[in-house]
């Protein structure tokens, strides 16, 4: 059940006090100015524990994610799969400590405008390493000796400056000059014209010169149009030259402009060729099948990061660079693109977009919209920052989606969202990379740390969001910021989560601190054991949650608090209303939680061993395995019993689970105030195993074992003798089969 309120932006302090929050930037109200019934209405709904696991298992970003809460036994994150690779992005990524290799890109920031003449020396050298298809460059080549000119589209670091040198270079072009990039589309015929040397092209035995204008600035209202090419090729054809323009994919093209596009070749055959000239064909078989290299291009690298580890490995194999330096590369060419993005002025990549590359590491993998929606948010207290005075603009419309990716190397894709109605197909925006998202979250967080106001208050609103979704991604950013910087996370961000008295913010910072320890984030159960014993209930109540998740790597000690949780409960007060009828439940569901995990038997055999040790301990098992008992696989109203299935497997293979979950069964109903609710499940497992032969076999393997004595014998026949069919329906023929199962009275 998820909590249905509407929430503002504004979050106590650490400490839950502080000063009211601030209108926010869209106008929406502060959270200090919400009616105090409306306030106890959200106390009083904590979204079920269940639930909200499976918001969480459901939501976390892919680098976090790798379980299923779909059947008993499947894990928030498996075994030791921090991150991506086995813990890999986490340790070096976030952490930042064991990256300590920089390496410098030629062309990270914007082209160089400067012209003039490049030597033939590096055109040659660009040749001996250059790959493409031979048929397409062929035809590209074909087109530009019949059209003198050639406008040639690619994204930026794709090789097609590259590319367009190597035109020229196969025809034969000397010298090849490069033109200023801020040269007019209109004025392009006039820079075709060699002032220093006479006209040409009635020489036949002269070789034709090249002309090449990488990145031709156009915008509305200056485009590219025909007419100057057709006047361009006019000069060229004077002087005997060819000429080739690049240009991006959003540039400004007359529909009359046909632009060749440029795709570039793979960068494993591009990385092979390099290695060929610089190391010869052995040494770059060799080296190409080694793991360092293989786990290069596993990435999404550019072309410019491919010549450069080209580079690094020549040197390698003559022992001038070591093994850590190649393993390393990889990264480092990522955290470079990452702080090239954020060390731009904003005449390159400007604010809006600075904002959209934190909503995409925040929501990688993520719906396209949903990520562009609160990065415009996150934009508007960015600008607040920069400058309070200025009222925070968000343009509506003018975004190139394409644009925007491209920046970002990421790519859109068609996917399945989980919603609480089902599956939905969204169009999705995810990094190339997929450690992106961790090195962009910890460079902003720690490289800039004047972005910190504007990043928590986007947090807090993210964390008042009414989409499990965006609730879930403010959770898995702040647990990276706490990997990064434990000590600055928990004062902002975590810890007035966990005071609030909301408890949708509380259940952000049970997700926070829990995919934290997930992705290594040390001394999270400590923080936990604090907080368990803590005066403060919101605080228990984090602790209790937040067991319920990580309590499988640590079952004794999970239940060891929850069970001093319990008893904490059930100390006399003096004060019948003193009860904490919340808490209650959420230790119970902490228990249920902690039986349908991989640590399931362990759990057991704890539960079964302190059931008897006191009144509180008593309910706490009992509430927690009757609820488990009634969750289905997928959740499903006519799924397998979760339980019931875990029952059927321990007796097939004849393991003590089989005799802990039947010796609880008949415990809970033997229990006065259990009765009820066991029956309530038993008799929906009767109703499932009437749609299911397999349900009904395990059915009848267990009720025989749930009668030792007269009085169980008499509760269970007298429920399957007695329980109507659904909705009025005849009793389910099922129920007599099963009665026959019960053994004499």
């Amino acid at each position: 059940m998820t909590v249905q309120d509407t929430a503002g932006p504004g979050t106590a302090g650490p400490g839950g006090g502080g000063p009211a929050a601030a209108p926010a930037p869209d106008g929406t109200a502060p959270d200090a100015e919400k009616p105090a019934a409306e306030e106890a209405e959200e106390r009083d709904q904590p979204q079920a524990a269940w639930a909200a696991r499976r918001d969480l298992v459901d939501h976390s970003p892919r680098t976090m994610k790798v379980g299923s809460h779909a059947g008993f036994g499947g894990s928030l994150v498996a075994g030791d799969q921090h991150g991506v690779s086995g813990g890999r992005v986490t340790g070096d990524v976030v952490m930042g400590s064991k990256t300590v290799h920089h390496w410098t890109f030629p062309g990270l920031s914007t082209a160089a405008s400067a012209a003039g003449e490049i030597p033939r020396a590096t055109l040659d050298r660009l040749a001996t390493t250059f790959v493409t298809s031979e048929d397409t460059f062929d035809e590209l080549v074909g087109r530009l000796r019949r059209d003198r000119i050639l406008v040639l589209s690619g994204a930026r670091f794709t090789g097609r400056r590259t590319a367009a040198l190597m035109l020229l270079h196969r025809l034969g072009a000397a010298p090849v000059v490069a033109l200023d990039r801020e040269t007019a589309p209109g004025s392009l015929a006039d820079r075709f014209t060699a002032r220093d040397e006479p006209a040409n092209g009635t020489d036949a035995d002269a070789a034709a010169r090249g002309y090449v204008l990488c990145d031709l600035e156009t915008r509305r209202g200056n485009a590219l149009r025909e007419t100057h090419l057709l006047g361009a090729a006019d000069r060229l054809a004077e002087r005997n030259a060819y000429a080739v323009i690049t240009v991006g994919p959003t540039a400004v093209l007359e529909d009359d402009v046909s632009a060749a596009e440029w795709r570039p070749p793979a960068n494993e055959d591009v990385l092979a060729a390099h290695l060929r000239v610089r190391a010869g064909d052995a040494t770059a078989g060799h080296l190409m099948g080694t793991p360092a290299v293989k786990e290069f291009l596993a990435h999404a690298h550019q072309l410019r990061e491919v010549a450069a580890f080209a580079q690094l490995l020549g040197r390698y194999a003559v022992g001038e660079a070591t093994e850590q330096e190649v393993a390393a590369f990889s990264l480092a060419s990522l955290e470079n693109q990452v702080r090239e993005w954020f060390e731009e002025d904003e005449t390159v990549v400007h604010l809006r977009d600075k904002a959209f590359l934190i909503a995409l590491a925040a929501f990688d993998d993520g719906p396209y919209a949903l990520t562009a929606e609160l990065s415009d948010l996150l934009h508007g207290f960015l600008q607040q920052t920069q400058n309070r005075s200025q009222v925070a603009e968000i343009p509506v419309f003018g975004t190139h989606i394409g644009k925007r990716l491209q920046l970002a190397r990421a790519r859109l894709s068609e996917g399945e969202e989980h919603t609480e109605w089902g599956p939905v197909t969204q169009t999705k925006a995810a990094f190339h990379d997929e450690r992106a998202s961790l090195v962009l979250l910890r460079e902003v967080w720690t490289g800039h740390p004047s972005a910190r106001p504007a990043l928590i208050q986007w947090l807090r609103r993210l964390a008042d969001d009414g989409r499990p979704l965006v609730r879930t991604r403010a959770a898995s950013t702040v647990a990276v910021l706490a990997r990064t910087d434990l000590p600055s996370a928990m004062a902002l961000v975590i810890e007035p989560w966990a005071m609030s008295n909301r408890f949708r913010h509380r259940l952000v910072a049970v997700n926070s601190l829990t995919l934290a320890h997930h992705i290594g984030t040390p001394n999270v159960p400590r923080i936990l054991d604090t907080w368990s014993g803590a005066e403060d209930r919101r605080l228990r109540w984090v602790a209790v949650r937040a067991y319920a998740l990580i309590g499988p790597e640590r079952p004794a000690q999970a239940l060891g608090a929850l069970r001093a949780a319990a008893r904490e409960l059930y100390k006399p007060s003096g004060d019948p209303d003193d009860f904490d009828e919340v808490m209650a439940r959420e230790l119970a569901e902490a228990v249920e939680l902690l039986l349908l995990s991989p640590a399931a038997s362990e759990v057991l055999a704890d539960l079964r061993t302190h059931l008897d040790d006191d009144r509180a301990v008593h309910d706490l098992v009992l509430g927690g395995f009757v609820s488990a008992c009634g969750r289905t696989e997928g959740d499903e109203r006519y799924g397998v019993p979760l339980v019931l299935d875990w029952y059927a497997r321990a007796a097939t293979d004849e393991t003590r689970d089989a005799d802990g979950i039947a010796h609880l069964w008949r415990e809970a109903l033997g229990d006065p105030y259990r009765t009820r609710h066991a029956l309530d499940t038993l008799r929906g497992w009767v109703l499932i195993a009437d749609r299911s032969t397999p349900v009904e076999w395990a059915l009848a393997a267990l009720l025989p074992r749930l009668v030792t004595t007269p009085t169980e014998h008499q509760r269970l026949s007298h429920l399957l003798r007695t329980m109507p069919g659904e909705d009025g329906d005849p009793p389910p023929q099922v129920a007599a089969r099963l009665l026959g199962t019960l053994p004499p009275r």
